[in-house]
Order: C-alpha cells, then structure tokens, then sequence
C-alpha cells in the first residue's frame, strides 16, 4: 500500500496539482492586496469617498456608524460591500489566469498537421490497373 501510494504521489500530475495550488493561494493573496490596497480605495473615493469594505445593510433595527461597530453589538447585518470587494478578486484573478493561459497557449510549439492520407484509387484507376496487368500477361505468353 506505500509502494502504491509513493507511486501515486510521484505521478507528475499530482505534483503540477501541488504546485497550482500553492502558487495559486499566493497569487490569490497577492490580487487580494492589490484589490483591497490599491484598487478601491481610488474606486472608493471616486464614489464620495465610499469604503466599500464597510457599506452594509442593517437588519437589526439599531443605528451603527459601522460595519465593525455593527458586528461588536452582534447586530445582524448584510455585508454587500465585503461581497463587492469579493466579486471584484475574483474578476481581476480569472483575468489574469486567462492571460496567463493564453500566453502559454501561444508559446506552445503548434504541431504540424499530418499529411493527408492519399485517397483511394477511383474505379477508373483500379479499371486501368486490371487493363494493365492482361496486357502485361497477353504478351508475356
């Protein structure tokens, strides 16, 4: 069962998964950064100085000046701009694999296509090869 196993784990398959998801969860924190650090804070103040991880819709009934304040009294909110901040991540990293794939894909070496495989003789040809083949034997007789 290790030798099975071992066998398993070695394959390149499982190793090339091993490594798209730790470059994958990096890359994730890193688009996480990007979006939260540097792209909604301009995005934020474009739209009257909006934060969007803090925008939320209160369900409680109660007054809060924040989304923290709103969570700290237990209060039960609706977190849309967490839920905006989210959707954005996920636009801006399947771009980028997209990217990312379509360069690879172009990088790859196109593989020639294989000849044609030549036709099959017509009636004709077949009805000339016969034709051909009595005289050969008429005049070897």
């Amino acid at each position: 069962m290790l030798q099975e196993f071992k066998k398993f784990i070695l394959r390149g398959n499982v190793l090339d998964l091993a490594v798209a998801v730790i470059i994958g969860a990096a890359f994730g924190a890193v688009i996480l950064s990007f979006v939260n650090d540097i792209l909604m804070p301009p995005i934020g103040m474009l739209m009257g100085g909006a934060d969007f991880s803090n925008l939320f819709i209160n369900l409680s009934g109660g007054s809060y000046a924040s989304l923290v304040a709103a969570e700290e009294a237990g209060a039960a909110v609706i977190r849309y701009g967490v839920f905006i901040n989210k959707i954005i991540n996920f636009l801006i990293i399947a771009f980028s694999i997209f990217m990312v794939v379509k360069a690879a894909n172009s990088m790859q070496k196109k593989q020639p296509a294989a000849p044609p495989a030549p036709a099959a003789p017509s009636t004709e040809e077949k009805l000339l090869g016969e034709i051909r083949d009595l005289l050969k034997k008429s005049a070897a007789k």
